[in-house]
Parts: structure tokens; C-alpha cells; sequence
């Protein structure tokens, strides 16, 4: 397997001796037929600025858990999450939503693109809920830098999985996040398409100098990042 440990040292970032992400003592326990079942327990995480890194795991080792807790979708049990110096659990849900917009771009496996917007329009949507200035013609930008001038105006129906995962990718750098998650984004793609997926998403992060927390199964991908962090039964093992 590539690389793999778990974080422990602070590395200075934006010239604040602060790691852009860190996890503490993060915890996720749920109750299922009268026990406890625990998700994650005491992950501690810390991510530089610029860093790259695959989340590994089994299936129901926590890994899709993990990326909730980090972009603030879920609340832990225990332990916070400090997203470029903010504590996101001392927020509430409007505070958090706002942070993510500012701070965060997704891509997931399931592409979670409207069916009701042609691709345009799923790309102009977090240019739009930020009020940003001619929405249209940035968007229409990032489509042709992901190769798809030519497919702008379809609707997700009527475009491939390849395709689709190209809109998302457009979507997510479309505000220039300062992190992206991303959760398994070739996992509904065939191999030669997520190879293709993988190479775009890697030259557009080096590009646009992103954080990247990934989850995924696929070998290739997690070999592409600088760290691997793998989950077994809910902890982060070396």
C-alpha cells in the first residue's frame, strides 16, 4: 500500500504555525437496537496547506463518517474539527453552511449534480449562492477547461458518468475552495474514465494549490496523494 500513517505533527501554514485542517480527539458514536455502536474514535488529524490525502479503508470503517465530521455535515460525539483556524463545532448549522461555502468544494460518487439544470447551470450554482459576478461566463470557462464546450447546455441524463463527474469536477474548483473532499469520485466510473477523472482532478488541484481529502478504494488514486490514512473499525492505524 502507499504511504500511510497517521498525522501527528503541526505543520506551519499560512504563516501561523496552524494546519489549515485538524480533527481532535474526533469521536462518532450512534445508537442501533438499544447499544452503542462506535463509528470513529479519538481520530486526530492535521493537514498543511496544499497537502493531499487518501482516506482508506474497508467498507463501514468510517471513512465517508470521517469527511462528514471534517466539512462540518455531521457533529461528532466528541473531539471538534478546526477548519483554517475555525472552530466549526462552535458554530451552528447556518454558520457551518456558510463556512463550507466559503471554504470547502465536494465531489462525491454519486456526482449529485440537479437533473432539473443543464450543466451550465450546476456549475453556476455555488457561483450564484455567493453572489459572485457574471456567474454565466466563469462557469462556461470552467466547462471548456474540463473539456466540455461542447456539452454545456445537457442535462446530466444526457451525459455520461465521465461527463457527469466533469461538471462536478468544474463545480467544486469552480470557486476556488481552499480544500476539496472528495468522496470515492471514481467509483461509479470505469477504470480508463477514472484514469482520466484522476488526472484532471490532480492537474486542477496542483493548479489552483487546493487541500485534497479524498476517500476512496481505488489504489491508483490514494498512490497519488503525498499521505495515506487508513480506518480500521473506526481508528486511524499505522
Amino acid at each position: 500500500m502507499a504511504r500511510k500513517l497517521i498525522v501527528e505533527q503541526l505543520v506551519p501554514v499560512n504563516g501561523n504555525n496552524q494546519p489549515i485542517i485538524q480533527a481532535s480527539n474526533l469521536t462518532k458514536e450512534v445508537e442501533t437496537g438499544g447499544e452503542r455502536l462506535i463509528i470513529l474514535q479519538d481520530i486526530n488529524l492535521q493537514v498543511s496547506a496544499g497537502e493531499s490525502i487518501a482516506v482508506v479503508g474497508a467498507s463501514g470503517s468510517g471513512k465517508s463518517t470521517l469527511l462528514g465530521l471534517l466539512a462540518g455535515l455531521d457533529v461528532p460525539t466528541h473531539g471538534t474539527v478546526f477548519l483554517d483556524g475555525e472552530d466549526i463545532f462552535k458554530l451552528d448549522e447556518d454558520e457551518r453552511a456558510s463556512l463550507r461555502g466559503r471554504l470547502l468544494g465536494f465531489m462525491f460518487q454519486s456526482f449529485q449534480l440537479l437533473p432539473s439544470l443543464i450543466a451550465l447551470e450546476n456549475v453556476m450554482l455555488p457561483l450564484e449562492l455567493s453572489g459572485a459576478d457574471n456567474a454565466r461566463d466563469i462557469a462556461h470557462d470552467w466547462l471548456v477547461r474540463v473539456g466540455l464546450e461542447e456539452r454545456v447546455g445537457h442535462y446530466p441524463r444526457q451525459l455520461s458518468g465521465g461527463e457527469q463527474q466533469r461538471v462536478a469536477i468544474a463545480r467544486a474548483f469552480v470557486t476556488h475552495p481552499k480544500m476539496l473532499f472528495a468522496d470515492e469520485p471514481t467509483g461509479n466510473l470505469d477504470v480508463a474514465t477514472g484514469a482520466q477523472i484522476i488526472d484532471l482532478m490532480f492537474q486542477i488541484n496542483r493548479e489552483q494549490g487546493t487541500t485534497l481529502v479524498l476517500v476512496t478504494h481505488d489504489k491508483n488514486l490514494s498512490a497519488r496523494c503525498s499521505r495515506v490514512i487508513e480506518l480500521v473499525a473506526g481508528r486511524a492505524v499505522d
